[in-house]
C-alpha cells in the first residue's frame, strides 16, 4: 500500500471513529458534563467532510476554491484551541468536583493561566505576514499553549489521583489522557517534521496512527460503564482537608466571627433552686423547735 493511500484510509478511519465517539459520547449524556467536549466532537464531525468536499472542488476547479479552503480550515483549527482551554477548564472542576473550595479557587488561578497564556501567545507571534496570511501563525501559536496546557492538566491529575479519590476509570481522566497524546504527537512532529513537509511521510502516518489511539481511547471510556463517584469522606487532620477549608475561606469576601454565649443559665437556676430548698427546710426546723 502506498504512503498516499495508507493516509487517506487513516483518515477515513478517524472520521468513522469520530463518528462512533460523538455517537457514544452523547448517548451516554456525557455532553451535559463536557458540554465543550461535546462541541469539540460535533466540530470535528462537521469540519471532516466539508473540508474534503472543498479539497475535492480544488483539485478538480484550480485556484477559486483555495480561498474557501483556507478560512475553512483554519477558522476551524482556531475554534477547536478555544474549545480546548474550555475542555481544560471542565476536567479540571470535574476531577475537583468533591473538593469544592479547591476547585473555586483552582479555577481562579486556571482562568489567569489562560490568560497569561493567551497574551504569551499573541506576544511571541511574527507579524511578518500581514492580513490572511497571519491567520497560521496565530493560529499554531493559540494550538501550543493549550497543549501545553493540556500536558500540565494530565500531570496534575496523575499526580493527585489519590489525594482527589479519582478513579482512573473515571471520564475526566479519559479525556484528559487522550488529549496529553494528541499534544505529545503535536510537539514530537512540530520538532521532527519540517513545515512544508508531504501528509504521506512516515512520521506523519505515525502522527495520525497516535490520534486514532487517542480517539479509540476516548471511545474506550465511552463504552465502559462510568464509575460512580462516592462522596468523599476525609479526616479532619487530613492535609488536602485542610487545604480544602483554606480555599473555601480564601473565596469569601467578609468574615463570619462566632461569637461563643455565656455559660448555660439553666445551671444557675439549677444551683439556685437547691440553695431555696435548703434555706426552706431550715426555717421549716427552726420553727418547729420554737
Amino acid at each position: 500500500m502506498s504512503p498516499n493511500l495508507a493516509m487517506s484510509f487513516m483518515c477515513g478511519v478517524e472520521f468513522v471513529l469520530t463518528l462512533v465517539l460523538g455517537f457514544l459520547f452523547w448517548k451516554k449524556g456525557l455532553h451535559r458534563r463536557f458540554p465543550a467536549m461535546g462541541s469539540y466532537l460535533a466540530l470535528r464531525v462537521a469540519s471532516a467532510p466539508v473540508l474534503f468536499v472543498l479539497v475535492l472542488l480544488y483539485n478538480q476547479g484550480g485556484q477559486k476554491f483555495y480561498a474557501p479552503y483556507y478560512f475553512t480550515y483554519w477558522a476551524g483549527y482556531i475554534a477547536s484551541a478555544v474549545l480546548l482551554f474550555f475542555i481544560c477548564m471542565e476536567v479540571f472542576r470535574s476531577a475537583l468536583a468533591s473538593f469544592p473550595g479547591l476547585m473555586r479557587f483552582g479555577i481562579v488561578i486556571f482562568r489567569w493561566a489562560v490568560l497569561a497564556s493567551v497574551i504569551m501567545t499573541f506576544s511571541s507571534v511574527s507579524f511578518t505576514h500581514r492580513g490572511a496570511l497571519s491567520i497560521p501563525g496565530i493560529a499554531y501559536a493559540l494550538m501550543r499553549s493549550v497543549s501545553i496546557l493540556e500536558l500540565c492538566l494530565l500531570g496534575f491529575l496523575c499526580l493527585s489521583m489519590n489525594a482527589l479519590r479519582l478513579s482512573p476509570r473515571d471520564a475526566a481522566f479519559g479525556i484528559a489522557l487522550g488529549f496529553g497524546l494528541m499534544s505529545a504527537n503535536d510537539f514530537v512532529l512540530a520538532s521532527l517534521v519540517p513545515i512544508n513537509s508531504s501528509l504521506a511521510t512516515p512520521l506523519q502516518l505515525v502522527y495520525e496512527s497516535v490520534v486514532l489511539v487517542a480517539l479509540g481511547t476516548w471511545a474506550v471510556y465511552c463504552a465502559l460503564p462510568e464509575v460512580v463517584r462516592k462522596p468523599v469522606v476525609m479526616p479532619v487532620s487530613s492535609t488536602i482537608y485542610r487545604w480544602n477549608e483554606i480555599a473555601s475561606a480564601l473565596g469569601h469576601t467578609g468574615t463570619q466571627v462566632a461569637v461563643q454565649q455565656p455559660a448555660n443559665s439553666f445551671f444557675l437556676t439549677d444551683v439556685e433552686r437547691v440553695v431555696e430548698k435548703v434555706l426552706s427546710r431550715n426555717l421549716k426546723s427552726s420553727e418547729s423547735e420554737v
